[in-house]
C-alpha cells in the first residue's frame, strides 16, 4: 500500500463531546497540524455497522425499500443494521439479517471494510457476502419498516446507473458484488 512520505498526523489536544444521541456523538477536537499550528474538528463518533449482500438460490440479490427521514423518502437498499455494543460483525450481520428480511444464510463470507464518510464520521461498515438462504419470518425492530424484494444484479445495477439507488453503502455493495458473482474477483 502506499504511504504518505511526511507526517500528516494531526494530534488532539482537547475533546469535547457536543452531542450525545442514542445512535451517535458529535465531538469538537483541537488539534495540532503537522506544520505546528491549530486547528478545530468536528466529526461524529458512529459504533459502526454491516452491510449484507445476500444472493438467493437463483441469483437474484435481497434489497429493502426502507423511509430515510432526513431524505424525506423510501430508498433502495441493501439489508444493513449497525453493531450493538460488543458485538461482533457477523454476529450482527446474521442478526440484521434475519431481523430485516426474514433471512437466515448457510454460508457467509467478510469481504472488505468501508469507511463512507472519512471527512466527518468515523463510521466504518463491514461487507458480508450471504449464501444459502432460508426463508425464516422477518422479525423487524419496534419502528422498523420495511418492504424486501429480490432483484437481479444486473437490474439493480441499472438502478444505481438511473439515480433510483443513491444510497452509497447500497452503490459500493452492488459494485462489490458484481466483480464477485461475475467471477472476477473470488469469493
Amino acid at each position: 500500500m502506499a504511504k504518505p512520505t511526511r507526517d500528516l498526523a494531526e494530534r488532539a489536544l482537547s475533546t469535547r463531546v457536543v452531542h450525545r444521541g442514542r445512535l451517535l456523538d458529535v465531538r469538537e477536537d483541537r488539534v495540532r497540524l503537522p506544520d505546528g499550528s491549530t486547528s478545530t474538528r468536528e466529526y461524529i463518533r458512529h459504533p459502526g455497522a454491516v452491510v449484507v449482500i445476500a444472493v438467493l438460490d437463483g441469483g437474484e440479490l435481497l434489497l429493502e425499500h426502507q423511509w430515510r427521514h432526513p431524505l424525506g423518502r423510501a430508498l433502495i437498499e441493501l439489508p444493513a443494521g449497525k453493531l450493538d455494543p460488543g458485538e461482533e460483525p457477523l454476529a450482527c450481520a446474521r442478526r440484521e439479517l434475519l431481523e430485516e428480511t426474514g433471512y437466515t444464510a448457510r454460508d457467509w463470507r467478510e469481504l472488505a471494510t468501508l469507511h463512507p464518510c472519512v471527512g466527518y464520521s468515523d463510521e466504518r461498515l463491514v461487507y458480508f457476502l450471504a449464501r444459502g438462504l432460508s426463508h425464516e419470518g422477518a422479525q423487524p425492530d419496534h419502528g422498523e419498516h420495511l418492504e424486501v424484494f429480490s432483484a437481479s444484479l444486473d437490474r439493480a445495477l441499472d438502478w444505481v446507473r438511473e439515480g433510483r439507488i443513491s444510497d452509497a453503502k447500497t452503490v459500493a455493495g452492488l459494485f462489490w458484488a458484481e466483480r464477485i458473482l461475475r467471477g472476477d474477483w473470488a469469493a
